[in-house]
């Protein structure tokens, strides 16, 4: 089964109020699932609607994660690996950050056949758009706008 996702996250200050959003497409159908978090940051926000999105698939799929974040993509294509074989530690030899969320994101990538693509954001990429826009909404109701 093959699945389109396009995530993103977004942060008004950083810290601060979040949102994240992810558009899953899987023949021609479309859900479009977010949230939000009160104390966050953006890369947070990044992280948690790719683990939230591939979540959501009951079964293992072959899946085109879509991402402006280039921390998510990076991280997945060429860090993630190396962290871990030196204990989440970076090559400086300090914490990974963001830990917990990378764990996570792992685990429930594992099940999958993932290939990685990073869109500029605001390019007018219509899907990337659409999830800028409703992570927004979500932090902005996080924030209590």
């Amino acid at each position: 089964m093959e699945v389109q996702i396009y995530t993103d996250g977004s942060c008004l200050g950083n810290p601060g109020p979040g949102g994240w959003a992810a558009l899953l497409i899987k023949g021609g159908r479309e859900k479009l699932i977010s949230g939000g978090k009160k104390e966050t940051t953006n890369n947070q926000m990044e992280l948690t609607a790719v683990i939230k999105s591939l979540s959501a698939l009951r079964r293992p799929c072959n899946v085109e994660v879509y991402s402006d974040s280039q921390y998510v993509v990076k991280g997945m294509k060429h860090w993630v690996h190396n962290w871990k074989k030196n204990n989440w530690k970076t090559a400086a030899k300090k914490p990974v950050s963001n830990q917990e969320l990378w764990e996570k994101l792992c685990k429930v990538a594992e099940k999958h056949e993932i290939t990685w693509h990073w869109v500029k954001a605001h390019s007018g990429h219509p899907e990337n758009e659409r999830v800028d826009e409703a992570a927004r909404e979500e932090a902005m109701a996080s924030a209590g706008n």
